[in-house]
């Protein structure tokens, strides 16, 4: 239905084009820096990291796909795509450190991951039942429907705001502990940097296109009216 409309192409697809160009920079830095070597593997710097900043209750697993490196608050454990744990280049410990960074923002209790994990639940919501929601709620002319759905579409967009600090913090965490260790140098930690700052731009395209989407049917639901 809204995919159709003129109007949401006029409010989301800046962000849809940002968030393409997001996704072939990240792809072209990560090939950059994934030729240049590190001294370390991503899952060996990962360990040192973590087990010098005291997180060494946190374990370290491969995960299939590429770039699927996540964290798990939940049980703990740091997994890495195959490539990146098992690869010594600048990549895979940027990467990987940036994933440590997250595991030591969940051990030394950092507000907005905090709150970024207990909106986990209402921001699953947003994109599935809060849209279904308001595509419904449009079809039948159903107002409290329509205002349930931009409810929970508002926590999924809450969600995405509050994960950008979280996100940026990792990286600087990472950067800083991998120059700290002596893990690479200040001219490598430039290359690292231009990878963790492309990938940060994905999560800026998500939010700004997760904001857009909201005001798309804020606008729709008062025109309705």
């Amino acid at each position: 239905m809204f995919f159709f409309d003129p109007m949401y192409f006029l409010y989301v697809g800046p962000f849809l084009l940002l968030g393409l160009y997001a996704q072939l920079k990240v792809k072209s830095t990560y090939q950059k820096a994934s030729r240049m070597p590190a001294p370390l593997s991503g899952a060996a710097a990962a360990r040192y990291i973590l087990d010098s900043s005291g997180a060494t209750n946190v374990t370290i697993e491969i995960t299939e796909g590429h770039l699927t490196d996540h964290y798990d608050p939940r049980g703990k454990v740091l997994r890495l795509s195959e490539q990146n744990y098992h690869t010594c280049s600048l990549a895979a410990v940027g990467i990987a450190a940036h994933e440590a960074g997250h595991a030591i923002q969940d051990a030394r209790n950092y507000m907005p991951l905090v709150v970024r994990n207990a909106a986990v639940p209402a921001a699953k919501l947003g994109p599935s039942v809060g849209i279904w929601m308001l595509i419904i709620g449009f079809f039948l002319k159903l107002p409290l429907l329509l205002m349930l759905g931009i409810g929970l579409f508002s926590a999924f967009v809450a969600f995405q705001i509050i994960n950008l600090p979280v996100e940026f913090n990792a990286s600087t965490r990472a950067r800083r502990e991998l120059v700290a260790l002596g893990i690479i140098d200040s001219d490598q930690a430039m290359v690292v940097k231009q990878v963790l700052d492309a990938a940060a731009w994905t999560y800026v395209a998500a939010t700004l296109q997760a904001i857009a989407t909201l005001l798309y049917y804020v606008t729709r639901f008062q025109d309705s009216r």
